[in-house]
């Protein structure tokens, strides 16, 4: 299989050597390992380069991750892309366990596997809601995030049917990536644990914004928007969409963010009849 593995990073030269390391320790090689050097300034590309002399290292003024990103798959040229954050290893056998399924399944065209979560140095089980799914999946998708990047290895050309990631949005960039896939795209999922994700540290997106669904509204009235969903998708995305809204009107009026509120309270409105109203 011909792979290209993208990584962003920004000022995480320790961790990305070790999301590196997993990568040339797989049991099915990719044809290249790009990482994006986002405006790091600890020393980053120097080191990896050292280090790491075969990877392509592409550096660039800071952008964010969505830029990082986009920049390392518009330059990869493996006919499969993998994405890997750079705060997240690999399992030995990640991409061999997908290059078998997708053998088997040559309709699939994206594919995730399940993962193990290390939160503050301790393994912890992750709840029923981030269960992995597979199939159609974009209703699934709805709710929050359920496919993380690290996992992912989806064919070029769903990138270029479906787009790439927003660098508008400074976070639940996969969120809004993954509802454009998988409103076209089935998803295969291998069931076995082939990613360790880290979490708890200070620089995680999710942690440094309040509201993480303000951004997940913007993607959804944005989706509906396009006007390219069926009449099912639909139905479920504007549901989706006025119950986030509700939640932020809410908590806004709680504190007292009387423009926030009006402002989740328009788009909820906008929607009121399945139309975005004129």
């Amino acid at each position: 299989m011909d792979v290209s593995v993208v990584i962003p990073t920004h000022n995480r030269a320790a961790l990305v050597s070790r999301a590196i390391r997993s990568v040339f320790g797989q049991t099915l090689a990719p044809r290249e390992i790009i990482v994006v050097d986002d405006g790091s300034d600890d020393g980053t590309a120097p080191l990896l380069a050292r280090t790491f002399p075969s990877v392509t290292i592409l550096p660039q003024a800071n952008a964010g991750v969505s830029a990082a990103r986009n920049r390392g798959i518009n330059a990869a040229t493996g006919e499969w892309i993998a994405l890997l954050d750079s705060d997240d290893e690999w399992l030995p056998r990640k991409l061999e366990l997908q290059a078998k399924l997708l053998a088997g399944h040559p309709e699939v065209r994206v594919c995730h596997t399940d993962e193990i979560w290390i939160r503050n140095g301790r393994r912890v089980n992750p709840g029923r809601r981030h269960a992995k799914p597979e199939g159609r999946i974009f209703r699934q998708c709805l709710p929050l995030c359920c496919v993380s990047p690290s996992s992912v290895l989806l064919h070029g050309s769903v990138l270029a049917d479906a787009g790439l990631f927003d660098p508008d949005l400074p976070a639940c960039e996969d969120y809004d990536l993954w509802l454009r896939v998988f409103q076209r795209y089935r998803a295969g999922l291998v069931k076995e644990p082939c990613v360790i994700k880290y979490g708890g540290h200070h620089d995680q997106l999710s942690r440094r914004h309040w509201g993480m669904d303000r951004f997940r509204v913007h993607s959804l009235d944005k989706l509906l928007l396009r006007d390219t969903l069926d009449a099912g998708d639909r139905g479920a995305c504007i549901d989706t969409l006025r119950r986030k809204c509700e939640i932020l009107v809410q908590g806004m009026e709680r504190r007292g963010n009387v423009e926030g509120a009006g402002h989740y309270r328009r788009i909820s409105n906008r929607w009121s009849a399945g139309q975005p109203a004129c």
